[in-house]
């Protein structure tokens, strides 16, 4: 996550005055990253005064929208959190909230354990695996098994809104 850190009474004032940050830092970086912004507004305005307020006027995220008035040490902690994921599971993060299955990133890590990568790319092959693997056909007749519609089972399967694709268009099976 990159933010770019903006002196809010320059900017009122006519001047852009700002940097981008790297996401996540330390507290007291983070905290000194803010400082200098607002110094160097206070030295393009001539102030004398203490310039105090900030806002985010770009980012760039992967996993979540930033409001330019968002705290910045929420989206360091955010940050930090999405960093220590492996990256399935920050897939799975980034599923759930572009699907609006969860309502916070952090909501979406707690639920982490329910959104499961199937490896599949056809609908029809997650309902083969579920089939053999729940054994369902297993009092079938050998010769009648292969008359099963797996095609209409995934189509089935899918309309119950529980499959979503990433962008390598892998279906993942959010589990409620």
């Amino acid at each position: 996550m990159r933010v770019y850190i903006t002196d809010l009474e320059a900017y009122n004032n006519g001047h852009l005055v700002g940097a981008w940050y790297e996401l996540p830092m330390s507290e007291d970086l983070l905290a000194e990253s803010i400082e200098n912004e607002l110094q160097k507004g206070r030295d393009v305005c001539n102030s004398a005064h203490y310039h105090e307020e900030y806002f985010s006027t770009d980012y760039e995220c992967d996993y979540m929208k930033i409001d330019e008035y968002e705290s910045l040490t929420k989206l360091n902690e955010i940050a930090q959190k999405m960093e220590s994921l492996e990256m399935q599971e920050k897939t799975a993060v980034m599923l759930m909230l572009e699907n609006n299955i969860v309502n916070s990133i952090d909501e979406a890590i707690e639920n982490i354990d329910n959104m499961i990568c199937t490896d599949e790319e056809k609908i029809e092959d997650v309902a083969y695996s579920y089939i053999e693997e729940s054994g369902a056909l297993q009092g079938m007749a050998e010769n009648l098994q292969g008359y099963f519609d797996y095609k209409a089972l995934g189509r089935d399967i899918e309309i119950e809104g529980c499959y979503f694709r990433d962008e390598e268009n892998i279906l993942w099976e959010f589990i409620r």
